[in-house]
């Protein structure tokens, strides 16, 4: 399947949509965020009493209850994956101006579209290993030894050793990588849910169309940092006044207040990030029935 390559400014684009998508459908998609979010933080009602049963007892988590934690989150994060998808169907729906309800996000799991869906989680968790083992083969190994010592040095209450050859190196291929890994995985997940592409042929449609589509993936990527640090003041400047007027009140009022507003702004995230990802797929492998998609530089 064709894929194309976007314009620079097409990322601030991107990102508008994603933000303004919420607002103009906040009860399917805030609401379908809600049920997200509680999904997503589902392990975390297993995993964070086992931690704090070993640390009420005065040791460190034994390896095997480590290693036993981390499957368990990560089989959980492969179940969530068709919800992921379902989301994104629930974005289309909503965009498109057909019917949107927050229980569509499971409509993966009820249409047989689930097991497809977690064969692409596994083979994007591959693509990812590969990527970074290629990124520490290619600088030299140093920062995968360099990372080891750090963990046992923290283990040991020791400084950090210090920082390896080509760490630098390492950092800004991290990055480029980090980029086209966003794009790769918009553009992959949103095949497998919009476009009912096999896994094979949605992988080799994300890593083109995210190496086609470079500068403007850059130039979202800018932006949103530096509208996300923008952001980060604000808010902290809020839920500051808040808090101290709260206070001034009640104690027990301060927790009234920041956390809805806590959980607003989690809601607001994946509601922004989802719609992200589904306008840069809309774009760049949309097809003929993805409604107001500017024209392509690049066939």
């Amino acid at each position: 399947m064709a894929t194309r390559s976007m314009g620079a400014g097409v990322g601030f684009r991107w990102l508008s949509d994603g933000i303004r998508v919420g607002f103009s459908h906040p009860k399917p998609l805030f609401g379908g965020a809600a049920v997200l979010v509680g999904v997503c933080l589902l392990p975390s009602l297993i995993t964070l009493p086992v931690q704090f049963h070993e640390m009420s007892a005065g040791r460190p988590p034994s390896a095997t209850l480590s290693f036993m934690l981390m499957a368990l989150s990560a089989l959980f994060g492969l179940l969530i994956i068709p919800l992921y998808a379902g989301y994104l169907q629930l974005v289309d729906a909503a965009e498109r101006e057909r019917e949107a309800r927050v229980s569509g996000i499971f409509n993966p799991y009820r249409q047989g579209e689930a097991w497809r869906l977690i064969g692409l989680g596994v083979a994007n968790f591959v693509v990812y290993i590969a990527g970074v083992a290629i990124i520490v083969l290619a600088t030299g190994g140093g920062i995968a030894r360099w990372y080891m010592q750090v963990l046992a040095g923290q283990a040991a209450h020791q400084l950090p050793p210090a920082l390896p050859d080509g760490f630098w190196s390492a950092i800004a291929l991290f990055m480029v990588f980090g980029l086209w890994m966003m794009g790769y995985y918009a553009i992959s997940l949103g095949q497998v849910a919009l476009n009912k592409r096999s896994v094979f042929g949605a992988i080799g449609d994300g890593a083109i169309g995210a190496f086609k589509n470079a500068l403007p993936l850059f130039v979202f990527a800018l932006v949103s940092v530096l509208l996300w640090l923008a952001a980060v003041v604000v808010f902290v400047i809020v839920a500051m006044v808040l808090a101290l007027v709260a206070r001034l009140i009640s104690p027990w009022l301060t927790f009234v207040v920041l956390i809805p507003l806590y959980v607003g702004l989690l809601l607001f995230m994946f509601s922004a990030m989802f719609g992200v990802m589904y306008h840069l797929w809309r774009d760049v492998c949309g097809g003929d029935t993805a409604i107001a998609m500017p024209p392509p530089l690049i066939a």
